[in-house]
């Protein structure tokens, strides 16, 4: 009986998160003149048709993609190195460093947002810049996915064992070979994940992109817009386009987790 309740309950929850992404998933293929409008009237493929027609879309789709290849590129650089420096830390001063890489993720995305506002504003003013744009955009993007980063590369650091990056020294490797020779193959992984979490988030995040864009539109902003106007089906496409792409990339993030913990479980059975 309990395990029949618990099975019910976990399916109305999945039920209520997914429902509704069902929905939109199904009437992005609705042959109807307005979103808003629930019922079936046909399928269609015209509305992703007259999104690759829409030049304003092309041009955010454009803009998000170099966003988000630029900050997971330049967050995974900086928090891998970050995460090597946290773990050579000593205990309290690593626990510092950890809260306050922590905070960014707990503190509420509009806070960040007009916070980074406010700070590259001021730089903007301060070096002579016009405005806001794609630059702040990227380093707001950067910004919070750095500690994404360094808490995927971390735990691989402290899986492995430190004697090894110490022993390819004392066998003539010098420091910086030792690191990529030894250290780096063994948080490859964790810098992957890093990597495709920080370009997920960087696609989907709205909340810091909306502050810190000025002129320039990604996705999110470019769906939010649309729905100032009258709202068209075209903005059931674009959702689905942009929910199947962030899906695809959490279902490979798994994959690849579940593909580094299976050696590490076989190793234990055995030891």
């Amino acid at each position: 009986m309990k395990n029949t309740a618990y099975r019910i309950y976990m399916a109305l929850v999945f039920l209520f998160l997914y429902a509704p992404i069902l929905v939109l998933v199904v009437f992005s293929f609705n042959d109807t003149a307005t979103a808003s409008r629930s019922v079936w009237e046909g399928f269609t493929l015209r509305w992703y048709q007259r999104l690759f027609e829409d030049r304003m879309l092309l041009e955010a789709l454009r803009n998000t993609i170099v966003i988000a290849v630029v900050a997971a590129v330049v967050s995974t650089v900086l928090g891998t190195m970050a995460a090597v420096g946290i773990n050579s830390m000593k205990k309290l001063p690593q626990r510092i460093v950890m809260n306050i890489t922590n905070l960014p993720m707990v503190n509420p995305d509009i806070v960040t947002g007009v916070s980074l506002m406010l700070l590259l504003v001021a730089a903007v003013s301060l070096f002579g810049g016009r405005s806001l744009g794609m630059g702040s955009l990227i380093a707001a993007h950067i910004t919070f996915c750095l500690p994404y980063v360094i808490l995927s590369v971390l735990p691989k650091l402290r899986q492995m064992d430190p004697n090894l990056y110490e022993a390819a020294q004392d066998l003539g490797c010098p420091p910086v070979k030792a690191f990529f020779m030894v250290v780096l193959p063994e948080i490859v992984p964790g810098i992957v994940t890093g990597m495709i979490m920080a370009f997920t988030l960087s696609i989907d995040d709205f909340v810091i992109s909306y502050f810190t864009s000025g002129t320039t539109q990604t996705l999110p902003i470019y769906i939010y817009s649309m729905t100032k106007k009258r709202v068209s089906p075209e903005i059931n496409a674009l959702s689905t386009m942009l929910f199947v792409v962030v899906m695809a990339l959490l279902i490979l993030v798994n994959v690849r987790s579940g593909r580094t913990k299976a050696p590490v479980q076989k190793g234990e059975e055995r030891s």
